[in-house]
Protein backbone atom coordinates (compact mmCIF):
# COMPACT_ATOMS: atom_id res chain seq x y z
CA UNK A 1 0.00 0.00 0.00
CA UNK A 2 1.20 3.51 -0.84
CA UNK A 3 -0.25 6.83 0.27
CA UNK A 4 -0.83 10.01 -1.71
CA UNK A 5 2.69 11.28 -0.99
CA UNK A 6 6.00 9.71 0.00
CA UNK A 7 9.74 10.25 0.17
CA UNK A 8 11.97 8.12 -2.09
CA UNK A 9 15.51 7.79 -3.42
CA UNK A 10 16.80 7.76 -6.99
CA UNK A 11 20.24 6.19 -6.42
CA UNK A 12 21.47 6.36 -10.04
CA UNK A 13 20.62 10.07 -10.11
CA UNK A 14 22.30 10.67 -6.75
CA UNK A 15 19.06 12.14 -5.39
CA UNK A 16 17.87 11.06 -1.96
CA UNK A 17 14.85 11.85 0.22
CA UNK A 18 12.89 13.30 -2.69
CA UNK A 19 9.24 14.16 -2.10
CA UNK A 20 6.88 12.46 -4.54
CA UNK A 21 3.17 12.67 -5.22
CA UNK A 22 1.20 9.62 -6.28
CA UNK A 23 -1.01 10.53 -9.23
CA UNK A 24 -3.27 7.67 -10.28
CA UNK A 25 -4.78 10.00 -12.88
CA UNK A 26 -1.45 10.25 -14.71
CA UNK A 27 -0.30 7.35 -16.86
CA UNK A 28 3.41 8.22 -16.95
CA UNK A 29 5.66 9.23 -14.06
CA UNK A 30 7.49 12.54 -14.37
CA UNK A 31 10.49 14.30 -12.81
CA UNK A 32 11.25 18.00 -12.58
CA UNK A 33 14.27 18.90 -14.71
CA UNK A 34 15.81 21.93 -16.28
CA UNK A 35 18.51 22.64 -18.88
CA UNK A 36 17.16 19.73 -20.94
CA UNK A 37 18.92 19.48 -24.28
CA UNK A 38 19.69 16.85 -26.89
CA UNK A 39 22.95 17.15 -28.83
CA UNK A 40 24.25 14.44 -31.20
CA UNK A 41 21.78 11.84 -29.86
CA UNK A 42 22.84 12.46 -26.25
CA UNK A 43 20.32 13.84 -23.77
CA UNK A 44 21.71 16.17 -21.11
CA UNK A 45 19.80 17.65 -18.16
CA UNK A 46 19.86 18.72 -14.56
CA UNK A 47 17.35 17.31 -12.10
CA UNK A 48 15.43 19.71 -9.87
CA UNK A 49 16.53 23.37 -10.03
CA UNK A 50 18.62 25.79 -7.96
CA UNK A 51 15.60 26.73 -5.81
CA UNK A 52 15.16 23.12 -4.61
CA UNK A 53 16.97 22.13 -1.39
CA UNK A 54 18.17 18.81 -2.89
CA UNK A 55 19.57 20.41 -6.07
CA UNK A 56 23.20 19.40 -6.66
CA UNK A 57 24.10 21.14 -9.96
CA UNK A 58 25.23 17.87 -11.55
CA UNK A 59 24.47 17.30 -15.22
CA UNK A 60 23.34 13.84 -16.27
CA UNK A 61 23.65 12.43 -19.76
CA UNK A 62 21.59 9.66 -21.32
CA UNK A 63 22.26 7.83 -24.56
CA UNK A 64 19.17 5.67 -24.17
CA UNK A 65 16.00 7.72 -24.21
CA UNK A 66 12.87 8.24 -26.24
CA UNK A 67 10.33 10.99 -26.68
CA UNK A 68 6.66 10.86 -25.82
CA UNK A 69 3.69 13.15 -26.24
CA UNK A 70 2.15 13.76 -22.81
CA UNK A 71 -1.08 15.58 -22.00
CA UNK A 72 -0.69 17.37 -18.67
CA UNK A 73 -3.46 17.92 -16.13
CA UNK A 74 -4.06 21.41 -17.56
CA UNK A 75 -4.73 19.88 -20.99
CA UNK A 76 -1.51 21.03 -22.68
CA UNK A 77 0.17 18.41 -24.87
CA UNK A 78 3.94 18.42 -24.55
CA UNK A 79 6.68 16.41 -26.24
CA UNK A 80 8.84 15.08 -23.39
CA UNK A 81 11.99 13.03 -23.14
CA UNK A 82 11.56 9.69 -21.41
CA UNK A 83 14.39 7.94 -19.54
CA UNK A 84 14.70 4.75 -17.51
CA UNK A 85 16.29 4.74 -14.08
CA UNK A 86 15.75 3.22 -10.63
CA UNK A 87 13.67 4.25 -7.64
CA UNK A 88 14.13 3.02 -4.07
CA UNK A 89 10.80 2.77 -2.29
CA UNK A 90 9.78 0.50 0.60
CA UNK A 91 13.44 -0.62 0.80
CA UNK A 92 13.23 -2.12 -2.69
CA UNK A 93 14.74 -1.00 -5.98
CA UNK A 94 12.33 -0.78 -8.93
CA UNK A 95 12.92 0.19 -12.54
CA UNK A 96 10.99 3.28 -13.51
CA UNK A 97 10.35 5.26 -16.67
CA UNK A 98 10.27 9.03 -16.13
CA UNK A 99 9.34 11.83 -18.46
CA UNK A 100 11.41 14.96 -17.94
CA UNK A 101 9.58 18.27 -17.62
CA UNK A 102 9.70 21.66 -15.96
CA UNK A 103 7.76 21.32 -12.68
CA UNK A 104 9.38 24.18 -10.76
CA UNK A 105 6.06 25.73 -9.84
CA UNK A 106 4.75 22.46 -8.41
CA UNK A 107 5.00 21.41 -4.76
CA UNK A 108 6.27 17.92 -5.63
CA UNK A 109 9.16 17.49 -8.08
CA UNK A 110 8.10 13.92 -8.94
CA UNK A 111 4.78 12.38 -9.90
CA UNK A 112 4.34 8.61 -9.85
CA UNK A 113 1.81 7.54 -12.47
CA UNK A 114 -0.25 4.41 -13.10
CA UNK A 115 2.31 2.73 -15.33
CA UNK A 116 4.70 2.49 -12.36
CA UNK A 117 2.05 1.86 -9.68
CA UNK A 118 0.11 -0.93 -11.46
CA UNK A 119 0.68 -4.42 -10.03
CA UNK A 120 3.00 -2.97 -7.37
CA UNK A 121 0.87 -0.79 -5.11
CA UNK A 122 -2.64 -0.12 -3.93
CA UNK A 123 -3.16 3.60 -3.34
CA UNK A 124 -4.78 4.83 -0.12
CA UNK A 125 -5.26 8.56 -0.65
CA UNK A 126 -5.96 9.03 3.08
CA UNK A 127 -2.39 8.04 3.97
CA UNK A 128 1.00 9.72 3.52
CA UNK A 129 4.66 8.72 3.51
CA UNK A 130 4.14 5.01 4.19
CA UNK A 131 7.48 4.00 2.63
CA UNK A 132 9.38 6.78 4.38
CA UNK A 133 7.89 5.82 7.76
CA UNK A 134 8.91 2.19 7.27
CA UNK A 135 12.57 2.68 6.29
CA UNK A 136 14.75 -0.05 7.72
CA UNK A 137 18.09 1.34 8.79
CA UNK A 138 20.87 -1.15 8.04
CA UNK A 139 23.82 -1.12 10.42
Amino acid sequence: MIGRTDVVDFPKLELFNIDIKVDSGAFTSSFHCHSIEEVNNVLRCQFLDPKHEKYHEKYFTFTEFTQKMVKSSNGIIENRYLIKTEILIFNKIHSIELTLTERGSMKFPVLLGRKFLTKKFVVDAAKKNLSFKNIVIKI
